[in-house]
């Protein structure tokens, strides 16, 4: 048998038996690759849950292509990178055409052109067919543009592929947004029964895999007891069919709620389906679009979901490829407080950052409040280093890939690039804790309170940023009405707080 001179390299988060990669391939001469790699899974510190569904799910798509009679290479726990393979299977077998999708990471791709170039290979690298938006077509749509927003995307996708749009080309309701419908917290006496998530329990080859990680990695964040996570295709649409019948009615209104041990409120749980390429989104949304017509759900609900789907996962990513990779280096605060060893074991006597973190370290999820108002509220307060909280962020949630996860950390939750996406900091005090969970109630701290022994964090924090950055907050009519209330607080307990602001930095591992 002749070596084959053209090798299809499949990564971890591109498991689709449909892709554009293997649209040609040859049997007969072609072969595939793919690479479990310890470099991956300690770029960052990964969590432990993060590494056996990457492992678990590639495994599952191996056997699947094996099943098919692909030709496959499939490389197990190497201590090369996935370029140090690359690099010895093309060497070793002659490799002329290296085919492979656009990677989901700035950093991955650049090796790939890098080694190309140095082998003289001939490298077709092919658009991920996983997204409505092609970057050509982002790049188009951003030219030019003094501001871009979300919103005016969102809506050229809505009318681009005709979602949501009625028989007169109008937004289905009569509005684009349904946003202002969709921020309620859960009742008083608490969400109530909640239907969990469809889970799955591992098998043989998922239970071998939580055995390799938890002796190979046993120093990694993390827990592997709660892991049920999709890691087949079929899971991945069980998933999906359980969310629309059964979860989807709950979700708009309750989608930015929190309370103590609900990891999941009625959050899809789909996202690192999406993100290996288990799903497709346009699936997902044909899914929804269905039930919304058989069940008469509310549109607020269902167009809150779908803009989070049409809208801004096709818009982060446009934004990752468009500004890398200046985007992993913005520090628009130049903060440079290191990340309290407490995110990596949720030690700390704040209580949301306690349940959020613990419950991350747990499941290896926290849903987008959580991510943008607890978590990422605090390191922006508490003016941490960007790329150290981005690396967190990278590193403990198991659907974190660097195109969605960095312009969500830097860019929304840090303001790190300074508005480049966003109109104004998501910053809140303790009091947005309070209200949209029951945080407060199990804390020692005091979301009322803005400085002293009893005073929350959070809140300290906030308003100190506020009167650190008056004259940018009070410069735009989004956030002007934030530093108006600073008017209502005397000079004396504006210097208290930013006193006590200090004692706060100065050691954060303290809190």
């Amino acid at each position: 048998m002749t070596s084959p001179k053209k090798l299809v390299l499949i990564l971890g988060d591109q498991l689709d038996l449909e892709s554009t990669a293997l649209a040609d391939f040859d049997a007969a001469n072609d072969q595939i690759l793919m690479v479990e790699s310890i470099h991956e899974a300690q770029y960052v510190w990964s969590h432990q849950a993060k590494i056996a569904l990457f492992i678990s799910a590639m495994r599952h798509f191996a056997r699947a292509l094996k099943d098919l009679n692909y030709p496959l290479t499939y490389i197990r726990n190497s201590n090369l990178s996935i370029i140090g393979v690359l690099k010895e299977k093309i060497l070793e077998d002659n490799i002329t055409h290296l085919v492979c999708i656009e990677p989901g990471e700035w950093r991955l791709k650049q090796e790939l052109l890098e080694l190309a170039d140095e082998l003289h290979l001939q490298l077709d690298m092919r658009e991920d067919k996983h997204f409505f938006c092609t970057q050509k077509e982002f790049q188009e749509w951003a030219v030019n543009k003094k501001e871009l927003r979300l919103e005016y995307f969102y809506r050229l996708m809505r009318k681009t592929h005709n979602i949501l749009i009625d028989a007169d080309g109008n937004p289905e309701g009569g509005q684009w947004n349904f946003d202002q419908d969709n921020r309620k917290p859960y009742p008083k006496k608490g969400p109530g029964i909640i239907d969990d998530p469809m889970m799955f329990e591992p098998d043989e080859i998922t239970q071998e895999v939580i055995e390799f990680v938890g002796k190979t990695y046993p120093d990694h964040p993390g827990s592997l007891e709660k892991f049920r996570w999709p890691v087949t295709r079929h899971q991945a649409l069980e998933a999906l069919h359980y969310f629309v019948e059964y979860r989807l009615r709950n979700f708009g209104i309750y989608q930015d709620a929190m309370w103590t041990n609900t990891p999941y409120g009625w959050h899809s749980i789909l996202s690192s389906s999406l993100n290996l390429k288990l799903l497709n989104p346009r699936e997902v949304i044909a899914a929804v679009l269905d039930a919304w017509k058989k069940y008469s759900l509310d549109l607020s609900t269902v167009e809150g979901f779908i803009r989070q789907i049409l809208g801004w996962r096709e818009f982060v990513r446009g934004m990752y490829y468009l500004d890398m990779p200046q985007m992993a280096e913005d520090n628009y605060y130049n903060h440079q407080n290191a990340l309290p060893q407490w995110y990596w074991n949720g030690k700390t006597n704040m209580a949301c950052m306690r349940d959020a973190i613990g419950q991350t370290l747990e499941y290896g999820y926290a849903h987008h409040i959580q991510r943008l108002m607890v978590t990422g509220n605090f390191a922006l307060l508490a003016e941490i280093l960007p790329s150290e909280v981005c690396e967190w962020y990278l590193a403990i949630y198991v659907d974190a890939i660097e195109w969605v996860e960095l312009p969500n950390t830097a860019g929304m939750a840090l303001f790190a690039n300074g508005g480049r996406f966003t109109s104004k900091p998501y910053i809140a005090s303790g009091a947005y804790i309070k209200r949209m969970s029951n945080y407060c109630d199990s804390c020692q701290y005091k979301p009322d309170v803005r400085f002293g022994e009893s005073a929350c964090p959070m809140t300290t924090l906030y308003w100190n940023f506020l009167i650190k950055h008056r004259e940018q907050f009070e410069s735009s009519p989004r956030t002007r009405l934030m530093t108006a209330n600073l008017k209502r607080i005397s000079d004396t307990d504006q210097k208290a707080i930013v006193q006590h602001a200090r004692r706060i930095l100065s050691d954060l591992n303290a809190l």
